[in-house]
């Protein structure tokens, strides 16, 4: 794959211009001499973030030479990667290190999309072998992703024959998903399966269904071995100063604000930010039927633990001693029942066609804000629309309107004619209403309040030009010019749902996002993922958008995948084959044309799920301001007491803007062991038939892991191509000074993971994994690089939940851990690569010239912050902050001082990235800066 270097080779000529120290001009020269490294042709061959020495050297320096031999990724060492302190004076090595940063990101993500695309629908022997002359890589089409001929829009797409949507299915996104690829209409829709981005014969290691995975873990490991109740109890509660105070996560009578309920924070991510995820995932994925798993109920937990490395029955005393329940009982995951994988050989090695057990995505997997406007017929019934105006939503008033947000009302209730569960009674009504709470009932209200924003915006204009031309185009009737007056109601719901789904995925890819990962390499990163390193309509965009588009057509898998995902760096996904001349509705190619699966269709993968359990960001108690004295917390109220229909009246009467101030302002939790909501280990839920009726969601989250084949850790971290581990004392972060607090806390932490997950007696006979091979260049053995015979860790056992939240170090900024990173990497691209409504249908014919404007604007009309925003100049306000200025208008002057929305909005944010917990000037007297 040499070509793709040359343009690699001209990045990082851009990246080692301006040597500027003679270390550093050593290492500059040397690595210019050495050309760009290739990309793997085999797994086991790939990058791992790691970078040679001089490399290091040109782009960070002795700092990032002397951190090479950790196992943790080498970018965050660079130049200009963390805060102000990682800037040099001189602008140069600025650039390198970001530059530098940018180019090992793009070798990861280019290694993934070969090596880690797993289609669980039966495609998967085609991306290996291609078909028709064509590589896998280059493949766009596939017969599995054929509408059957039960669905109702079997005819409609061309039935038994070649199968191509039109029409009506191609104006807007469909309810189900179907037609957004017009080519695979079956395609990312409700009721398709969950892929992989794992080898399958890596998947359900707790089988041991191959050679390598029993050598990897022995006969060590079951369901609910280690126990997950007492992998929670010991690895994941909060350590409470006054457990009184908190109570389980109940706090105080009264919400008294003297209620404490100690969690780790972290300064730089707000409370909005764990809400909004949630409310992400409740449009991407979801493997539950209306609110349920299985009908069958299993055990889950608090049977056993090792006692001096043995496995040992708990006693009742035990149980006690530990807080966990052996009598607590939850539905079992709706898996496929057990089936023998059909193998395929290719170039003399076998392969499964699919994993062992397969799960069903019941929602769409498109960004297409489903869990609003529904993923299904059942679904579409709980969406009101507002029967004076069908192109709005039904928002309701909730008592006076005490503010100029809350005249724009409030959405229903589910009444007694939509299908819900029992305990949905009383909530609001929307397409998604399970695992609700009032951070849900928040933004569902908030995006209600946006759509109904855009159609009075449009019909403003209508009003003022009725006769001008609106952008949109019919397909059955292509020449005829659609004015603003003849634009039904129906027609502009759609639109206003594409042009909402559009801005909270651009709101989650450059706002949401770029808080998580708070560095200027990923802000640049996720800036171009978005709109380009090369935005806007220029020469160099167009030219770069015109030769993506004939590599994509070409039937080579280097020019189709590894090229396209190199140059989308320059114009960017979103608009990526929008702009071609000539465009026309009626022509197949234009439509579809900006898509790219890299040879696998899309879906989200079982490991992408795994990532997104990020309960320990979720408090216990929710700070509740009000906005007339928003430096003070006026009490505390339980997460848990806003469940179901009780977020009900905790928003309508304690109000939409209060409550976003109270997010705003409050801190997140930090993404590590012992740091998970008390709450949430000993929910309760009525429904379930046990005696406890209670759950340990901690505990569930591993075991959920477990029933949907997730590998073990360090297999995890070797399928995605990062370097393994080969002791739990890697866990701990070895540039912290001896007996400092920090590291001191992680030898504790590590001598419990020890102590829960045992250690045996190495064989080096046994090799564990073909993924990726030792610093040697050796295969890797069950000895991990110990003496054979050594007694050594079960680090192979660690489940990934655990080693996620287990993970010392980070790049500046993360509130995830790299291993988490990584998934996003190739996932987070692929959502938008794959989504013609991002790509070549981002155009007026579908989204009305005002919508196409809104989302690129944020808004009707530009608007910028008046102060540079980590050192960039005449930055756009942020799409979050715009759409909450337009549906709160009462926080303007909250708002006034907020940059990112998902930063917590009292905190003095610094030059450049800082962490600091530090309050803006007006606001020392606020609660939250008396405790650091």
């Amino acid at each position: 794959m040499r070509s793709p270097c040359i343009l690699l080779a001209a990045l990082g000529a851009l990246a080692v211009a301006g040597c500027d120290s003679l270390s550093d001009l050593a290492g500059c020269g040397e690595l210019v001499l050495s050309g760009p490294r290739a990309f793997a042709d085999s797994a086991d061959r790939r990058f791992e973030g790691k970078v040679q020495k001089a490399t290091a050297q040109c782009r960070g320096g002795d700092g990032a030479v002397n951190r090479r031999a950790a196992p943790w990724l080498d970018w965050a060492n660079y130049y200009a990667a963390g805060d102000a302190s990682s800037r040099s004076f001189w602008e140069t090595k600025n650039r390198r290190g970001v530059r530098g940063a940018l180019i090992d990101l793009e070798y990861q993500r280019v290694e993934m999309l070969r090596f880690n695309l797993f289609d669980n629908s039966g495609t998967f022997a085609q991306f290996l072998q291609g078909r028709d002359g064509v590589d896998g890589p280059a493949l766009t089409t596939w017969p599995e992703l054929r509408l059957p001929p039960d669905h109702p829009a079997f005819a409609s797409v061309g039935g038994a024959g070649t199968q191509l949507c039109t029409g009506d299915l191609i104006r807007a996104r469909t309810l189900t998903g179907i037609c957004n690829d017009i080519q695979n209409p079956l395609m990312g829709a409700t009721g398709t399966l969950f892929g992989r981005n794992v080898e399958f014969q890596t998947t359900f290691p707790d089988a041991g269904l191959t050679e390598l995975t029993r050598n990897r873990h022995g006969n060590r490991l079951s369901l609910l071995t280690p126990d997950p109740q007492v992998i929670s109890r010991r690895l994941f509660t909060r350590a409470q100063a006054d457990s009184t105070k908190c109570n389980n996560g109940h706090g105080l009578p009264g919400y008294s604000p003297e209620a404490e309920c100690d969690y780790r924070k972290t300064p730089y991510f707000n409370v909005l930010a764990s809400f909004w995820i949630q409310f992400m995932n409740h449009d991407w994925f979801t493997h539950l039927d209306e609110g349920h798993n299985s009908p069958q109920q299993m055990s889950v937990g608090c049977a056993s633990q090792k006692v001096n490395g043995t496995e040992t029955p708990i006693d009742p005393a035990g149980a006690a001693r530990l807080g966990c329940r052996p009598a607590d009982r939850m539905d079992r995951a709706i898996v496929s029942p057990e089936r023998t994988p059909p193998v395929f050989t290719d170039r003399g090695r076998e392969h499964w066609l699919r994993a062992p057990h397969t799960s069903t995505n019941n929602s769409t997997a498109w960004f297409d804000a489903s869990q609003m406007y529904g993923y299904d017929q059942r679904s579409r019934t709980r969406v009101k629309r507002d029967p004076a105006d069908s192109a709005r939503l039904l928002m309701s008033a909730a008592g006076p309107a005490q503010t100029a947000g809350d005249q724009q009302g409030y959405l229903p209730l589910l009444d007694a004619a939509d299908p819900k569960l029992p305990d949905w009674a009383g909530q609001e009504a929307t397409a998604f209403p399970d695992n609700w709470t009032v951070g849900m009932s928040f933004f569902h209200n908030v995006f209600a309040r946006e759509h109904n924003q855009f159609v009075a915006a449009f019909r403003r204009r209508a009003a003022q030009t009725p006769d001008d031309d609106s952008g949109l185009r019919d397909p059955a009737t292509p020449a005829r010019v659609i004015r603003y007056r003849d634009v039904t109601a129906n027609e502009l719901f759609e639109v206003a749902r594409l042009v909402v789904a559009a801005e909270i995925a651009k709101i989650h890819t450059i706002e949401w996002t770029t808080q998580l990962l708070y560095n200027e390499p990923l802000y640049r990163g996720m800036n171009a993922n978005w709109s380009g390193l090369v935005p806007g309509d220029n020469v160099l965009s167009d030219a770069i958008a015109s030769v993506m588009r004939t590599l994509e057509r070409s039937n080579s898998a280097e020019r189709a995948a590894t090229w396209v995902s190199l140059l989308a760096a320059g114009p960017g996904i979103f608009g990526l084959g929008s702009r071609k001349e000539g465009w026309s509705i009626t022509n197949p190619q234009d439509v579809n044309g900006g898509t790219n699966h890299f040879g696998a269709p899309f879906n989200f993968p079982e490991e992408f799920i795994t990532v997104y359990r990020l309960h320990p960001i979720v408090p216990d108690l929710l700070e509740y301001r009000d906005q007339r004295q928003a430096n003070t917390i006026v009490s505390k109220i339980p997460v848990v007491e806003t469940f179901r229909g009780r977020a009900t009246p905790f928003m309508r009467e304690r109000g939409l803007s209060n409550w976003a101030l109270s997010f705003g302002r409050q801190r997140l939790g930090t993404l590590e062991l012992q740091n998970h909501p008390r709450f949430l280990q000993n929910l309760r839920i009525e429904r379930l038939t046990s005696p406890t009726k209670q759950i340990d969601v901690a505990a569930l989250d591993i075991i959920r892991d477990r029933e949907r084949g997730i590998p073990r850790f360090n297999e995890f971290r070797r399928q995605y191509g990062l370097r393994q581990l080969t002791s739990f004392d890697d866990l701990i972060d070895q540039s912290l000074l001896a007996g400092s607090p920090e590291r001191s806390r992680q030898q504790e932490l590590v001598r419990t993971i020890r102590e829960v997950y045992g250690q045996h007696r190495c064989d080096s006979s046994l090799v564990i994994t073909r993924a990726a091979r030792d610093q040697l260049d050796r295969l890797i053995n069950d000895c991990l690089g110990h003496p054979n015979g050594s007694v050594i860790d079960n680090i192979e056992d660690l489940d990934t939940i655990v080693g996620l939240f287990a993970e010392p170090v980070r790049p500046h900024g993360f509130s995830i851990s790299e291993t988490q990173f990584v998934v996003f990497i190739v996932n987070a691209s692929r959502r938008l690569f794959s989504d013609r409504f991002f790509t070549s249908s981002f155009r007026p014919e579908f989204y009305s010239t005002l919508g196409v404007a809104w989302v690129n604007n944020n808004g009707p009309a530009p608007m910028y912050e008046s102060l540079p925003v980590n050192g960039h100049e005449h930055q756009p306000v942020s799409p979050f902050k715009r759409v909450l200025l337009r549906t709160l208008p009462e926080l303007a002057p909250e708002l006034q001082h907020v940059v990112n929305a998902f930063d917590p909005w009292a905190r003095d944010r610094g030059e450049y990235y800082s962490l600091a917990w530090k309050p803006r000037k007006d606001a020392e007297a606020d609660d939250s800066f008396r405790k650091p």
